[in-house]
This record gives C-alpha cells, structure tokens and sequence, in this order.
C-alpha cells in the first residue's frame, strides 16, 4: 500500500519551480526555497491529493509533526536563526506543503510575515549548494 501511495505523488509545479530539492525525510520531500533573502525550507509529504494535515493518516500526522520539528531544529542550528516560523497555509498551492523559515532580527521584514514582502531574491548557486550542504549533514547527526 505504501509504494503505491508514493508512486501516485506529484510534486506541485509551482513547489518545483519555486524550489530545490534538499533530500527525502520518511515523509516528505524536504525543499529550499530559491528565495535567499530567508532560510526557507518546504516540506512536502508525498502523499497524492492531500490539502490539509488532517487528511493525513493519524501515522502520518505524528511523522509530519516529527520531521518539521526535526528540520526546524537543524534550520535553527545550520543558520542561528533569531527565531523558526513554521506555516501550512496552502491558499494558493493547494498541494499540502509545510514553510519551516529562519528569521533573524534585522531581516528583509522583521518582525513582519514573509508572505507577499518584496520581490524574491536568487541564491548564489555556491551559497545555495554550502546551505543545503550544511542541512543535510545537520539532519543527518
């Protein structure tokens, strides 16, 4: 049942294009967003037709709320964050998607949402891959 509930998944376009891929938790499809001006990770659960968290099975809620604590933590650590803000909004990209972004004071927006600020800034491709580096070595310790 597992298999085929993974081969069913499509990753949202807008989430591929908006986003690289980081690495695959058990759950979800861990992604940075091309936005530099903030440390800004996505996870995806590769669950087809999910909107809501509460469409998920109850064992995929608890590894939904495991693995964004667990990234959320390693974010935290990797950039010395001020502070993690963690978001499922979903009103444009239906697709369920968890935001887990570093914010520090002094940033693009602080203490203000990220949402609708400004126009997104691309990353340097070495300081994206030295990123994404680093959070994969913190998620794997």
């Amino acid at each position: 049942m597992e298999e085929c509930l993974l081969d069913e998944f499509k990753l949202d376009r807008r989430l591929e294009s908006d986003s690289d891929s980081v690495m695959q938790t058990g759950l979800c499809d861990l992604r940075l967003s091309k936005d530099a001006r903030w440390p800004w990770l996505i996870l995806v659960p590769r669950r087809s037709d999910i909107s809501e968290v509460f469409e998920l099975t109850p064992l995929d809620q608890v590894m939904l709320t495991f693995e964004t604590e667990m990234v959320a933590a390693a974010l935290k650590k990797t950039t010395g964050a001020t502070k993690i803000n963690i978001g499922a909004l979903g009103n444009i990209v239906r697709q369920l998607h968890v935001h887990v972004i570093a914010r520090f004071e002094g940033d693009a927006n602080w203490p203000n949402p990220v949402w609708g600020f400004g126009k997104a800034e691309p990353y340097a491709a070495e300081k994206r891959n030295d990123l994404i580096e680093k959070l994969r070595e913190a998620l794997s310790s």
